[in-house]
């Protein structure tokens, strides 16, 4: 009992975490920092702590091999460096709630990068949720705000958010095996590196740029926040919770964590949610629920015994 309860408590934070994100990051970009400012933060804060914590948990672990090496860089790139930079350059130009519901596609990316990489079968059901998730996806991307007006830049945003939750699918999908071979600092350690030196030089102008001495006590709250809770805690607790989540349960969570970031955009007045945006968010969630079921194993016909 305590387990589960341990573990629905680690899932929930995560969700909850990720959830204030998308508010909380608005009150940040781009009055007082840029996002790509917020990103170098972010992974340069997250590398040392998990270089350091690799050294105490698991000194001599190393991931070795060309193909293991190379599957480490294809993570830092695209689960840290890439991951980074368009979810924070997209949530900049768009609304709270349109992120948090774009982000729900990345299991269909999965099912998709799985068929590809792992040459998985694509069954029709799931054929069917990933249609249903596009076009949920697609009608969100295009749609205009509630007030009518076209905000700035707001589908170059949502585009961006889309390439954010495709390439967060993708790193899921290659940086399994990695997990199941080596402790999990030792990779987060490589992954964050990589990330790191990638992403921290890109946004280091808008991170120098940025006249601290002005930040109210809130938005140093907030930028702590982005660091340890966001990148460290989050990336700890999911880590954890993997090893004893089963699939169904991780689904029920993919879809706590919009209804969480809708309740905070909502209630702190950073957004509102309109039935255009639910009836694509269901679109989005049907295609989602489709493609995260687990296709039905035929039962070998009885032996006819003569």
């Amino acid at each position: 009992m305590f387990a589960k309860l341990r573990l629905h408590t680690a899932l929930f934070l995560v969700s909850l975490i990720y959830a204030g994100t998308y508010s909380l990051a608005k009150d940040i970009m781009p009055r007082y920092m840029q996002p790509l400012g917020i990103v170098t933060l972010r992974v340069i804060g997250a590398a040392l702590f998990f270089a350091l914590l690799k050294r105490i948990v698991a000194p001599n672990d190393k991931i070795t091999g060309r193909a293991d090496n190379i599957r480490a860089i294809a993570c830092g790139l695209l689960g840290i460096a890439l991951n980074q930079i368009s979810f924070f350059a997209g949530l900049n130009l768009t609304t709270p709630i349109n992120a948090s519901l774009l982000q729900t596609i990345s299991p269909i990316v999965v099912v998709l990068a799985s068929a590809v990489l792992l040459s998985e079968k694509i069954t029709p059901t799931r054929l069917l949720g990933i249609f249903l998730g596009a076009a949920g996806a697609a009608a969100l991307i295009m749609s205009r705000p509630a007030s009518g007006k076209v905000a700035a830049d707001a589908l170059l945003g949502n585009i961006y958010l889309l390439v954010n939750a495709a390439v967060f699918g993708l790193y899921l999908v290659l940086v399994a095996p990695l997990m199941r071979k080596y402790n999990a600092f030792t990779v987060l350690g490589r992954i964050f590196l990589v990330g790191a030196l990638v992403a921290g030089p890109i946004g280091l102008r808008q991170a120098l740029a940025a006249d601290y001495a002005q930040f109210p006590l809130y938005i140093w709250g907030e930028i702590g926040y982005m660091i340890f809770f966001l990148t460290i805690l989050a990336y700890l607790l999911n880590n954890w919770a993997l090893k004893y989540a089963s699939p169904a349960l991780l689904g029920v969570y993919i879809y706590l964590q919009p209804v969480l970031a809708v309740l905070i955009a909502v209630v702190s007045g950073k957004d509102t949610f309109t039935w255009d945006k639910a009836w694509q968010a269901g679109l989005i969630f049907l295609g989602v629920w489709l493609v995260s079921r687990k296709p039905k194993v035929a039962t070998p016909p009885a032996e006819v015994l003569a």
